[in-house]
């Protein structure tokens, strides 16, 4: 059974920082493309950072430069550290791997930036 467990979210004011942690079981994610993902109430899921398996990484226009995705594949963990974060960003959080069929998705970590 594979879990993904996010966690690390909270209120936050504008301008603060939140880093997010997501660590997987039951599955080996070493060689896949790890992302994070965000979904704003009534809106649709969107992608916000991907991280390849060589650790290049890839984001959002709307975070680049305040996001930075990291991951540790001998913990099967990935990590976002985001900064700067602005009202915009309030929204849950999750993580997946990057496959035509991902694993089933975790309950996410939800992210509030107001003052």
């Amino acid at each position: 059974q594979v879990d993904l467990v996010e966690s690390g979210g909270g209120l936050v004011q504008p301008g603060g920082s939140l880093r997010l942690s997501c660590v997987a079981s039951g599955i080996d994610f070493r060689f896949d493309v790890m992302g994070w993902y965000r979904q704003a109430p009534g809106e649709q899921r969107e992608w916000v950072a991907v991280i390849t398996s060589g650790h290049t990484t890839h984001y959002a226009d709307s975070v680049k430069g305040r996001f930075t995705i990291s991951r540790d594949n001998a913990k099967n963990t990935v990590h976002l550290q985001m900064n700067n974060l602005k009202p915009e960003d309030t929204a849950t959080y999750y993580c997946n791997a990057v496959r035509d069929n991902p694993p089933p998705w975790g309950q996410g970590t939800q992210v509030v930036v107001s003052s």
